[in-house]
């Protein structure tokens, strides 16, 4: 079988396969997106495929959907090029349950990929023309926490950043400058409404987003580019609405052994591919099952009616932001965060099996019950602890799932400040000081132990892909394993950025812990281990 318009026509050959097939026509959802765009999504990788082409897949199923989504990529081409066209958009979504069941399905709700830089111009003009439309209702974002940030760790722009400020809307490069320059489009063709919709793992993302927009087009005005009015239509949320989200599925990288079984199967061409910018994705898509979105409801030119897709709770900001602070920092990704990287120092592969560790449990447990649970607002809408206990007992446990430790530091640096610094600062808050933590120094410190590359026993590893592993990896240079005495002020710099961190660890009490439980790390093979079995045994 292949997975593209022509052959899933052939339902026949698929029945063997267990594979469910669109309930609906993909050619006509295509067609119909691309007449009348309704949805367009930025950051076209695994968790939108899944997740959201998932719930696409929903409405179109029920008939609450009539099109497909415009998937635009603004990072990584190959997406586009090895991912999407050759399958003519189809998506192959393949759900692996504790129990080893799988569920298979092809969905059939984008419409359309484009690559969303000015590089292409037939795309661009596309993007263009998809943006003036005024049957457009959202635009969505999994970009990542890194594909909003206009400044570097010092606070300044970044170079690319001040490149488009210079250059103006015609041929931005940043994902948010990109976005600006649409939505001139847009407010030229008419200033049609439109809402704006991250549902990256940021906190207070939509507040994130609309602030990054912002920013760019003040400096577009100052630079005599925009006009004063287009800043207005900006600027006007029952215009253009920023809605905040909180988004969880545990999407990990291409089984190579789901791979198998697709082809053993009969479908073809299902191998993964490693992009020229080092993503690693497939035709298909392997996650776990349960799902949470949760989504303010403030749609200004109307939405879809997404609240009829799974896991999708429409509700108001306070309500989302309590729902994003309980899971990004307290209940799911602090946890991640704090044993993927200790989980690579001592040889884990899978994040499964890190989690049958003792050591390591109770650092999970420490983390998630102990530090984060308590300072974590109920959202009313799901518990913190019963979200907390699906998480220890059935989602990170799960090894089918295929989750490995090294996917999990995948951009860490970029998640510290809201996985543990939004924590940190709440004690802070509470107690003055945040010195009664324990996991969390301890997770920090295992971060900058695995930002040495060289595991427990000596071995040198790669680092997973982060934009702070240069800078991070020239301040750790003069460390030295085996010798505890090479560190001396080489991470004052780190643990006092507020940037990074949203907090002073100094002045949170908790920096010189974190240095002493780093250097004890370094006394030689083996310490790694020695230092955090000592230390969550202690507690």
């Amino acid at each position: 079988m292949k997975l593209t318009s022509e052959g899933i026509l052939k339902k026949q050959d698929w029945i063997p396969s267990g594979i469910q097939l669109p309930s609906y026509s993909a050619v006509q959802a295509a067609e119909e997106g691309k007449a009348h765009p309704v949805w367009v999504h930025f950051g076209i990788g695994n968790i939108f495929r899944v997740f959201l082409g998932g719930i696409a897949d929903d409405l179109l199923a029920c008939g609450a959907l009539k099109a497909g989504i415009t998937a635009v990529e603004t990072f990584d081409f190959d997406i586009v090029d090895r991912i999407y066209r050759p399958y003519d958009n189809l998506i192959l979504s393949v759900i692996l349950h504790e129990d080893g069941r799988e569920d298979r399905k092809v969905l059939g709700s984008v419409s359309e990929a484009l690559h969303g830089v000015s590089s292409f111009p037939q795309d661009w003009d596309r993007l263009r023309a998809v943006f003036a439309s005024p049957s457009l209702q959202m635009v969505s974002f999994t970009i990542t926490e890194k594909g909003y940030a206009l400044y570097d760790t010092a606070g300044g722009l970044s170079a690319l950043v001040q490149e488009d400020f210079r250059n103006g809307p015609v041929s931005p490069k940043h994902a948010m400058c990109i976005v600006t320059a649409m939505l001139l489009e847009r407010f030229k063709a008419g200033a049609a409404p439109i809402a704006l919709v991250s549902m990256d793992n940021c906190s207070q993302n939509g507040r994130l987003l609309r602030e990054a927009v912002l920013t760019v087009a003040e400096a577009w005005l100052e630079a005599g580019y925009v006009s004063k009015d287009f800043l207005s239509y900006l600027q006007d949320e029952h215009l253009v609405a920023f809605p905040w989200t909180m988004i969880d599925k545990i999407t990990p990288r291409p089984s190579l052994d789901v791979a198998r079984r697709l082809k053993e199967s009969g479908v073809e061409d299902m191998d993964p591919v490693l992009t020229s910018r080092r993503t690693y994705i497939a035709p298909f898509v392997n996650a776990e099952g349960p799902q949470y979105l949760v989504i303010e409801d403030s749609f200004p030119n109307g939405r879809p009616a997404l609240e009829k897709g799974r896991g999708v709770y429409l509700t108001d900001r306070d309500t989302v932001n309590r729902a994003e602070r309980m899971k990004v920092t307290a209940c799911l990704n602090p946890i991640h965060t704090a044993l993927g990287p200790c989980g690579v120092v001592l040889g884990y592969d899978l994040f499964s099996d890190e989690m049958q560790d003792p050591d390591m449990l109770l650092l999970a447990n420490r983390v998630g019950y102990l530090e984060g649970l308590p300072v974590a607002q109920n959202p009313g809408i799901l518990s913190p602890k019963a979200f907390l206990d699906e998480c220890m007992q059935h989602r990170f446990p799960n090894p089918y799932l295929g989750d490995t430790c090294l996917r999990l530091c995948t951009d860490a640096s970029q998640g510290l400040g809201v996985r543990f610094g939004v924590t940190i600062r709440s004690y802070m808050e509470k107690d003055g000081n945040a010195s009664c933590l324990r996991g969390i120094p301890l997770a920090i410190a295992c971060w900058l132990r695995y930002m040495m590359a060289v595991d427990d026993a000596g071995n040198p590893y790669e680092l997973a892909p982060d934009p702070l592993n240069e800078e991070m990896c020239a301040c750790l240079k003069s460390v030295r394993l085996g010798h505890p005495e090479s560190v001396t002020d080489q991470l004052n710099s780190f643990l006092s950025n507020e940037n990074i961190l949203f907090v002073n660890l100094f002045e949170a009490g908790i920096a010189d812990e974190i240095i002493r439980l780093f250097k004890k790390m370094l006394a030689g093979p083996g310490a790694v281990r020695a230092t955090v079995h000592t230390e969550v045994t202690s507690w």
